[in-house]
């Protein structure tokens, strides 16, 4: 595939040469942000109606793998990206398309979107930030956390309580710029891992939001959300994690060639080799049931929420075990910060709580096999 070649080569030779250095200093990846750009990634699952390329699932998770193999964290922006272009595109108004999808196609400007907060968690359903209709605009109170590219981002898709009577028809999405009077940022979250992602509060103080901003109509929120953030949003998500476990396997079987002891490789060792051969059949399999599901997304886009859960899940929680094995491999080598190993641990920890935590997840998975 030659979209795949170009981008690896891209992660190998443009983002993983910073990625450590970012994730130590906690630096927003804006270098790498604007190579993503001038290759036009950003316009991968944009139709080309819009200026897009209009590829699917499978595309888009391979395109997202590769990146993570340079930087997770910067492969969690981009995913962040096209999923509120994609909303854009798929419920905005002609005005915001015309206005907004051709910056962030070539990321002059960057997107991002806001759901959680403190007293939600995973659950969308339980927000309350709350935008009240006040002639032409919205006005917009309230909060969101852990929002990445929180501050750095021009742009942001919110999920906001339009009509408290009405419960989850009560959402809405609203488009929300950085500039926005009464918008104001908390401080850069001092994560574990993801640590260049910008992650955020945002604080809405009689935001004023203009009522042309509102994404598709009033009550439509969750449908939106479904539709980018969920229907290609957790394919990103899940490809983070397949690119974090496959790096780790790589950089793994390298140190068991290289690596002597005694005379003897390491990787000469069956407990070595076990691990290897554990870590190669979790992420191969992983990375074919992502396959699997964006292929059947695609195919049957009203069942792009439950497959992608699915690969989320399967995904996330492989490159945990992954990682860890991977640094059993290095020995005390792993444990230290100057090998790479150890902060993709800390990415892929971090992957069992993006986009959903893993219990959510299973709980969603298990109740539509219920039918409940």
């Amino acid at each position: 595939m030659e979209i795949r070649e170009l981008v690896s080569q891209i992660a190998k030779e443009r983002l993983a040469p910073l990625a450590s250095e970012n994730d130590r200093s906690g630096t927003f990846p804006e270098e790498a942000i604007r190579v993503l750009g001038e290759a036009g990634l950003p316009g991968l699952i944009i139709s080309e109606a819009y200026g897009g390329v209009g590829e699917v699932r499978s595309t888009f998770a391979a395109v997202v793998q590769e990146l993570a193999k340079g930087c997770a964290s910067t492969a969690l922006i981009y995913t962040s990206h096209s999923v509120v272009a994609k909303a854009i595109e798929i419920a905005g108004s002609d005005a915001l398309r015309e206005k907004w999808l051709p910056e962030m196609l070539r990321c002059r400007a960057l997107g991002a979107f806001a759901v959680h907060e403190r007293d939600s968690g995973s659950n969308s359903g339980a927000i309350a930030t709350k935008a009240v209709r006040n002639g032409g605009s919205y006005i917009v109170n309230g909060s969101k956390f852990f929002i990445t590219s929180g501050g750095e981002a021009d742009v942001y898709l919110v999920l906001v309580r339009t009509d408290p009577a009405k419960g989850s028809q009560g959402l809405s999405a609203l488009l929300i710029e950085k500039n926005a009077p009464g918008l104001s940022f908390g401080r850069v979250e001092d994560k574990m891992g993801l640590r260049s992602t910008s992650s955020r509060e945002m604080f809405f103080s009689d935001c004023r939001v203009p009522a042309e901003n509102l994404i598709g109509a009033e009550g439509e929120g969750q449908q939106v959300l479904g539709k980018s953030v969920v229907g290609w949003g957790f394919y990103g998500a899940a490809a983070i994690s397949v690119g974090v476990a496959k790096a780790a396997l790589e950089i793994a079987v390298r140190h068991a060639k290289e690596r002597v002891i005694a005379g003897q490789p390491i990787g000469t060792h069956h407990a070595v080799q076990f691990m290897i051969s554990k870590m190669m059949l979790g992420s191969e399999s992983a990375e074919a049931y992502l396959e699997a599901c964006a292929a059947k997304a695609d195919a049957s886009p009203e069942s792009a929420a439950l497959h992608g859960f699915k690969a989320k899940l399967f995904a996330s929680e492989m490159a945990l075990e992954v990682t860890d094995k991977a640094i059993q491999v290095l020995g005390g080598h792993g444990y230290c910060r100057d090998y790479v190993v150890e902060r993709l641990f800390r990415d892929a920890r971090g992957l069992t709580l993006h986009f959903k935590t893993s219990e959510w997840l299973r709980q969603d998975v298990a109740r539509a096999a219920l039918g409940l």
